[in-house]
C-alpha cells in the first residue's frame, strides 16, 4: 500500500514515535486550512484528538474526510530535517479513553503529571478522535 523501502518505515517509525507536532491540512469552502495537534501513531494507524465544540478542525473533517498530515522533525543545532507526510481521508470517532489515554501519555507522561486541563479531557463528551486512514505516505531525511 505505501511502497516504503525497509529505511523509509524505520525512519517513519522513528518520527511516528516522538511528541511531535502534527499539522493537519482539511478543506473548508475549498480552501485549504491548517491546524497544528498532536497525534499518536500504532499499528499503521494515526488518531487525532480534537474537541467539538471548539476546535473547528472535526466540523471540516465531517463535511469533508479527505486532508493531509504532515509530521517535521527538524534540529538546526544538529542538522536534522525529516517529515512525514501523509495524504488520505479521516472520519470522526467517539472518544476512546484507552486511545486518549496512550495519546497524552505521549505528550505529557504519567497520567497524575498532567495538568487538571488534560485529566478532565477523559470526562468531557466534548472530545472526538479522529481517525485517519492514508492513501499515500511520503518520508524523506533531508538533514545535512
Amino acid at each position: 500500500m505505501n511502497g516504503l523501502t525497509e529505511e523509509q518505515i524505520k525512519l517513519r517509525e522513528s518520527i511516528l514515535a516522538k511528541p511531535l507536532f502534527a499539522h493537519i491540512s482539511t478543506i473548508h469552502n475549498d480552501e485549504p486550512r491548517e491546524s497544528p495537534v498532536w497525534y499518536l501513531w500504532e499499528e499503521n494507524q494515526l488518531w487525532i484528538i480534537g474537541n467539538y465544540k471548539t476546535d473547528s478542525f472535526p466540523k471540516r473533517i465531517e463535511r469533508n474526510s479527505k486532508c493531509a498530515i504532515g509530521i517535521v522533525d527538524f534540529d538546526v543545532s544538529e542538522g536534522i530535517v525529516r517529515h512525514v507526510d501523509f495524504r488520505g481521508n479521516a472520519y470522526l470517532e467517539k472518544a476512546n479513553h484507552k486511545i486518549i489515554e496512550r495519546l497524552f501519555f505521549k505528550y505529557l507522561g504519567e497520567y497524575k503529571k498532567w495538568h487538571p486541563r488534560f485529566q478532565s479531557v477523559l470526562d468531557n463528551k466534548d472530545y472526538v478522535l479522529i481517525k485517519f486512514e492514508y492513501n499515500t505516505i511520503v518520508v524523506r531525511d533531508q538533514s545535512y
